[in-house]
């Protein structure tokens, strides 16, 4: 499995699966099916480097929610892998929930993972990869020129 990430982790960095780490909420990392709670992860959030979400299928989008909510609700900033059934043509709904590294096996995933990140240059809704919606950049541009 390729591992495709920004963040200088390295692809060896130790995850401890979540009922694991509940007994050892000190370690840095985490992974998470996505049927865990993520809530249980916000006293520690800020301690956390890595949290590793899983896609035990391309048609099953918890690790969706599960990403908005770390990033939008508890305020994550670490690194946020997606793993499983990561497909290419997914990686500009992932990356605008909020996941910078994923892991797949999948032949040109690094060139596909370059153009999602320059595919949308507008964006119309609010998301975790805090890109500017439209319609706040046009406020702000007529709160300009008043």
């Amino acid at each position: 499995m390729a591992l495709y990430s920004e963040s200088g982790l390295p692809a060896s960095y130790v995850t401890l699966p979540f009922k694991e780490w509940q007994s050892r909420p000190e370690w840095p990392a985490v992974s998470l099916a996505n049927t865990d709670p993520v809530e249980d992860l916000a006293p520690q959030v800020g301690r956390l480097r890595l949290i590793v979400l899983e896609f035990p299928k391309f048609s099953d989008g918890r690790a969706y929610s599960q990403a908005r909510l770390l990033r939008g609700r508890l305020g994550y900033r670490g690194e946020l892998r997606a793993t499983g059934g990561v497909l290419q043509d997914q990686l500009p709904f992932m990356l605008r929930c909020g996941f910078d590294s994923f892991e797949s096996e999948q032949k040109g995933f690094g060139e596909a993972l370059a153009r999602a990140r320059k595919l949308f240059s507008v964006v119309y809704q609010p998301a975790e990869d805090d890109k500017v919606p439209a319609s706040r950049r046009r406020l702000e541009r007529e709160r300009a020129v008043l």
